[in-house]
């Protein structure tokens, strides 16, 4: 099962973004995780920047974070704000999807078994729209 979330990376200005939506969408934020809560290492100047944050509202929903400073699998770059996030609960269905989608395109990030426990990996398709693959780890 595919399930398609729109995900939002900032420039650092993430949490504020996600604040002003609260208030006009009357939401709530189910996870807000920060760069200095995970083992990856970051300047002081990051640690309190959003690392991954879920935003739910009647009628929708949304995942956002702030841009990773050089990452080469994210960028502040103009058009590499919006990425489409696909879950996925078959890891085989997951990498079928990859690999379909990865032909002609860019891979960013190689799928791998994250810190979080997920397998996830990122890419940019042969039309430019970023995607980005999670398949829930055992649990």
């Amino acid at each position: 099962m595919k399930k398609l979330t729109p995900y939002l990376m900032f420039n650092g200005n993430c949490e504020e973004a996600l604040n002003f939506y609260k208030d006009a969408l009357d939401g709530n934020f189910p996870y807000m995780g920060r760069y200095g809560e995970s083992p990856m290492e970051v300047d002081d100047d990051y640690k309190n920047k959003i690392m991954h944050a879920e935003f739910k509202w009647d009628g929708g929903a949304i995942m956002a974070s702030d841009h990773m400073k050089g990452a080469g699998f994210t960028s502040e770059a103009s058009g590499s704000n919006v990425h489409l996030n696909l879950s996925f609960i078959d890891e085989a269905e997951m990498m079928d999807v990859f690999n379909k989608l990865k032909s002609g395109g860019n891979v960013t990030m190689e799928v791998d078994e994250m810190f979080w426990g997920d397998k996830f990996g990122m890419l940019q398709d042969k039309f430019g729209i970023h995607w980005m693959f999670n398949c829930s780890g055992k649990k």
